[in-house]
């Protein structure tokens, strides 16, 4: 949902610190799961009660809580009461126009992500907020809406599938991390999908429609690459970062998480540049069709100039003209502008001008 600075109003005025709302409201309850395991035990249930999740705070586990939905403000202040969160990242939490960022609380990090989608039937990149929470032993991740890309950190959890369940907190917050980058992927390979059929119409038929199409897949990309640019300073920040809470062996692996921010930075540049050579292509076709009306129009005018001459010297008025009496004063005129017109269109022909 692309959101043009909805409801940043309510917050003139007002304290720093003061938790309010900003952004659509797309869900109409939140929603509130709890992930807990080890590498021997696994708990996932759908919290009916806030109250709840602040029994998960086991040393021995890691424990993950989801709330989709972050505009219940009281819900948030709840969570952050329990966990000790600044007033000023509660308030970035249901701020939802915040740019990607990571801050380092000393007994917490909290990262703003912006997750990506693209819908096929608009082409249209949709952009969602989410934050990220990791504090020693647990994870918290707020989401605007239900529906994300961490299903398959889920699937691994479940079944214990690679090194997620035997690693830190760390390491869950760097998974939910690279599965949002992994998702810019698929977003890029569908906007180069549609750069391809973009190009293929533009070359067959420019039409007004179609700069039209141009115009939008480049505010697009342009939108991609202004999510992704500060994410590559977050994961940067992260790896560098001192905290006992990032771990040694998590370090590894956003090393890697920065290369793919730098390939998604590097493939939006790439369409970047294809999409202002369409248009600059589009431009030419349009100019080079232009140019074959006004010469096909040149050629009509420059054969008509001089038989507009002739039929303007027989049309004066004189009383005294000898051709007008002339019995085939009518068919030599008319013999002579074929003859001009005919000598004309091969001349043309001849110069390849047609």
């Amino acid at each position: 949902m692309r959101k043009q600075s909805s409801g940043a109003s309510k917050k003139v005025g007002l304290a720093p610190g003061t938790v309010i709302h900003v952004g659509d409201t797309n869900i109409s309850k939140p929603k509130i799961t709890l992930i807990s395991y080890d590498k021997d035990t696994f708990e996932e249930k759908v919290v009916e009660s806030i109250e709840d999740c602040f029994l998960c705070k086991d040393p021995k586990t890691v424990s993950w809580i989801n709330v989709d939905g972050v505009h219940q403000v009281d819900i948030i202040e709840k969570i952050g009461t329990q966990f000790g969160l600044h007033p000023l990242v509660m308030e970035d939490i249901v701020h939802t126009e915040q740019r990607p960022k990571m801050e380092d609380f000393e007994s917490y990090i909290y990262l703003v992500i912006k997750m990506l989608q693209f819908d096929d039937d608009t082409s249209v990149v949709t952009s969602e907020q989410v934050s990220i929470i990791l504090g020693p032993g647990f994870v918290l991740s707020f989401q605007e809406i239900e529906g994300d890309t961490f299903d398959h950190v889920r699937g691994r959890i479940r079944n214990s599938k690679g090194r997620i369940r035997s690693a830190g907190a760390s390491y869950l917050a760097y998974a939910l991390m690279d599965s949002i980058v992994d998702n810019y992927f698929v977003v890029l390979e569908k906007i180069g999908e549609f750069l391809e059929v973009l190009e293929e119409d533009m070359i067959e038929n420019p039409t007004p429609a179609i700069l039209q199409d141009i115009h939008m897949i480049k505010k697009e990309i342009i939108y991609l690459r202004r999510s992704v640019w500060p994410l590559r300073e977050v994961i940067n920040n992260l790896d560098r970062s001192e905290s006992p809470l990032v771990e040694k062996v998590t370090v590894v692996f956003l090393k890697d998480l920065y290369d793919h921010t730098i390939r998604i930075i590097e493939t939006a540049e790439t369409y970047r540049d294809i999409t202002s050579g369409i248009m600059d292509v589009y431009l030419s076709s349009v100019s080079n069709k232009m140019n074959e009306v006004m010469k096909t129009l040149t050629i009509i005018a420059t054969i008509f100039i001089p038989l507009t001459f002739i039929a303007g010297v027989y049309g004066m008025n004189f009383e005294h003209m000898p051709e007008l009496d002339w019995e085939w004063g009518y068919l030599a005129a008319w013999t002579i502008m074929v003859m001009i017109s005919v000598s004309m269109l091969i001349y043309f022909r001849r110069k390849r001008w047609l």
